[in-house]
Parts: C-alpha cells; structure tokens; sequence
C-alpha cells in the first residue's frame, strides 16, 4: 500500500480532514450555544399556538453560567431571567395583525417604546477602575477642568427646539475613564417648567437640576448658547431624574437619552405626520 495508507481505501489526510469537519462542527455549535445567552429565548406572539411563544432554535442555549462581577458588585449569571412575557404596560398594537408595531397608549416620551424604548439596567453607577463613579458633575471630580484657552460651556443659555429659552448649563458632567463631557446639568428658569397637571409629578429626587446629554446638544460658542431640537421648553421640567445630585446610574444614563431621543418623534405631533 502507499505511505500513509491505512487500507485501501482510507489514509491518514483523509482521517485528518474528517477529524476537521467534526471539530469545526463542534466549534460552530458550542460557540452559536454561547451566543445565545443574550436574547434568548426570542418571544413570538403568534396566535396559532399562545399569545406568546418561546423560540429557541438550533442548537438550545446553554446552562446559566455564574460570573463575578469586578470591584465587589457581587456574580451575574447569563442566561439571566428576563422580563415576564406579557404585554408591555402603556402601549397597543398598532394593528391586529401578528408583529404589528407597539404604540404608546399614554404619554409616549415616558412609555418605553419606540424612540422613547431603553434597557433596564442595572440601577447603579458604573465603576472606573479604581472603584469610583465613572459619571459625576466637574464639582465631584475636582482633578477635571476646562482648557482656559477654550470656551467655558458653563453659564450659556439652554434654548429648547421651540425656540425658548430654559436655564443656563450650571455644571458638566464628565466620564472619569474617557476624560469627555457627557452631560450638561441645567439649572432652569421660571419657563423651563411645564404644566404638572398634564405630565405628572417628577418623582422624589435629591437631583433638582435635568441633564442634557452631550450628543443632544448643538453648542454655539460664538452665541453662548446649546440648542436642543429634540424637545420643547415645557418638556424639560420632565426629563428623568437621578437619584443623586453627585452620580449616575446606568439604568438613569439609559432613560435620560431615551426621553430625549423620543422627543424628535413625539416632541410635536407634527412630527409623526409624514412629509408627504
């Protein structure tokens, strides 16, 4: 027989590939289980079976796995439980047909969906490092400073998308890790309020001052001025709250930028009318 023949018919190149195909099949499997530990299982409302379904697929996720959190914050297993299946409160769809769209029931910048839709996380602030909030105002990082040969955004007017102004940016809030301006903290005036009878209550807070993130701000140096077109005068009396006047959290990172985001949909009804 040849060299490297194991019969007639088999040699060791050709046991070398099929070793490969199995391994490689192994490989795709075991890293498509480990993918799905976000996410899944998907959820379906298709009528046929039950209101909603579990879709799994091929191959099944994996067995939760526990992992410990960095700086004491404790394990986090993944898979994790999510949310009840069920409707989400607040909202309808839009048509009756199955995968319709969610539309807000009640005031569409706080029901969670669409523009207005954020991720529950975690209620706490994110760590640096060194164990410190990641997220807090110039006042608490006193190590952080403006350039002094660069405009100082602090003190310039907050003027809202229709054209009024709010407040003045008090304080600016910077990310310890990335050395970067994150949000500006406004201090509002007499009509950045809005009508509490129509929008509600802002829920206890030691945080009196909003937040206007960053990328929602257009700053014009030259006028002093940071303009906001995603929302109007009357909505910044509404924006979500921290907890804490000092720090972040990341859930309040999320809901803050959503609120903000839903307002170029839902900002005026004019928005949701098409352009034609």
């Amino acid at each position: 027989m040849p060299t490297g023949a194991i019969t007639g018919y088999m040699d060791v190149a050709q046991l070398v590939l099929y070793a490969f195909w199995i391994f490689f099949a192994g490989l795709i499997i075991y890293l498509r289980r480990e993918d799905k530990r976000e996410g899944y299982p998907l959820e379906s409302d298709r009528s046929d079976r039950a209101p909603r379904v579990n879709v799994v697929g091929f191959p099944k996720p994996p067995e939760p796995k526990e992992y410990r959190l960095p700086l004491g914050q404790g394990t986090r297993k993944a898979p994790h439980p999510e949310s009840p299946a069920g409707d989400i409160p607040g909202t309808e769809k839009a048509a009756a047909w199955d995968g319709a769209p969610l539309v807000p029931t009640g005031d569409p910048m706080r029901d969670g969906v669409g523009p207005a839709s954020y991720a529950n996380r975690d209620d706490v602030p994110d760590l640096t490092i060194e164990g410190t909030p990641k997220v807090v105002p110039m006042r608490v990082a006193r190590d952080f400073m403006v350039e002094p040969n660069d405009p100082d955004p602090r003190g310039m007017a907050v003027i809202a998308a229709n054209g009024k102004a709010v407040g003045t940016v008090k304080d600016l809030w910077v990310d310890r890790a990335e050395h970067r301006i994150l949000f500006f903290e406004v201090d509002l005036d007499d009509t950045g309020g809005g009508d509490e009878a129509e929008y509600g209550a802002q829920p206890a807070s030691t945080a009196q001052n909003p937040l206007l993130p960053y990328g929602f701000a257009n700053v014009s140096f030259g006028r002093k001025q940071i303009r906001v077109v995603s929302i109007m005068a009357e909505h910044f009396a509404h924006v979500p709250r921290t907890a804490s006047d000092e720090q972040i959290t990341r859930l309040e990172e999320d809901r803050i930028t959503a609120y903000y985001s839903s307002g170029h949909l839902y900002g005026r009804p004019s928005r949701q009318e098409p352009l034609i």
